[in-house]
């Protein structure tokens, strides 16, 4: 079989006839006609009826060129993932995320990603809006919580748990906190988003709601955090933004068998045949980077 015969039968269908063919082909006439001319005597039917002014399908032609001229795609889209594996990444990666983690994470993980492609730009939107990838040309987003939309492909990164954290200046100068009640005798540091009457905090299938009166409130992590950071009262924060303070020791994690809402955080991005470059180089970046990250460290 000789596939270089059914692809110049394509193209001259395509092009409406043997000269425009040759044309497009960069190749003589003479050898296009003869091409499509040894195609039908190899099938033992004739595909096209040859007039001096147009070319008609026959019906055997119609046939072919319908299955042929999809065969030839799925051969040229094989050659072009294959062209664009060898590509370095390049051009504009548009990728949204959480507010709250780009302080924290995603800085980094930007920067480790352009000095090993230095071809690479990258946009970082950072918004709690729900954005559209296709509609608003987003590649990709990082998202906590429940996924919405099911055409998107979800890569897993962990999980998003929360818990209550204080500063060890804070925790020697106020009462000891041994039980979620404990709080009451606390100036407690709110992420209002999270909740402005109380914490509900889980201890295997324990669960306590614990009202506040009298915090202070924020609807800034980083905010909170640093309030925390500074002796100002207890903070519920999520784990991923106290990896570093943790191991230094500016803050500590009080309460450590009790937890708040736990999180599936993804990276995903929309469904496509054949992935850019610079798609395939941010999953492996952020698989690597960040699922450390989103683990109950204690």
């Amino acid at each position: 079989m000789d596939f270089n015969e059914a692809a110049v039968f394509v193209k001259v269908v395509q092009a409406g006839s043997f000269s425009a063919a040759a044309r497009q082909l960069q190749l003589p006439t003479s050898t296009v006609s003869t091409r499509v001319a040894r195609l039908e005597q190899r099938l033992g039917v004739t595909l096209l009826q040859r007039t001096t002014r147009r070319l008609n399908l026959t019906e055997a032609g119609r046939a072919y060129f319908a299955h042929a001229s999809i065969g030839l795609g799925y051969l040229l889209e094989a050659e072009a993932a294959l062209d664009a594996a060898r590509q370095k990444p390049q051009g504009r990666l548009r990728v949204t995320a959480p507010a709250d983690l780009g302080d924290s994470l995603l800085a980094g993980l930007v920067q480790r990603l352009q000095q090993q492609h230095p071809a690479l730009e990258v946009e970082l939107i950072l918004t709690d809006r729900y954005m559209d990838l296709v509609a608003e040309g987003i590649d990709a987003a990082i998202r906590t919580g429940e996924l919405r939309d099911s055409s998107l492909i979800a890569k897993p990164l962990g999980m998003a748990c929360w818990a209550v954290f204080a500063s060890r200046a804070y925790l020697a100068s106020s009462p000891r906190l041994q039980q979620p009640q404990d709080l009451n005798q606390h100036r407690c540091l709110q992420f209002s988003p999270m909740g402005r009457d109380g914490w509900t905090l889980r201890c295997g299938e324990d669960i306590m709601t614990i009202p506040l009166t009298g915090s202070t409130m924020a609807n800034s992590i980083g905010i909170v955090r640093n309030m925390a950071l500074n002796g100002q009262g207890v903070a519920l924060l999520p784990t991923y933004i106290c990896k570093t303070e943790l191991a230094i020791g500016s803050l500590e994690r009080v309460l450590p068998q009790w937890q708040a809402q736990a999180d599936p955080v993804h990276l995903v991005y929309p469904r496509q045949r054949f992935m850019p470059p610079k798609l395939l180089a941010l999953i492996d970046m952020a698989q690597a980077e960040l699922r450390p990250w989103f683990s109950d460290p204690a």
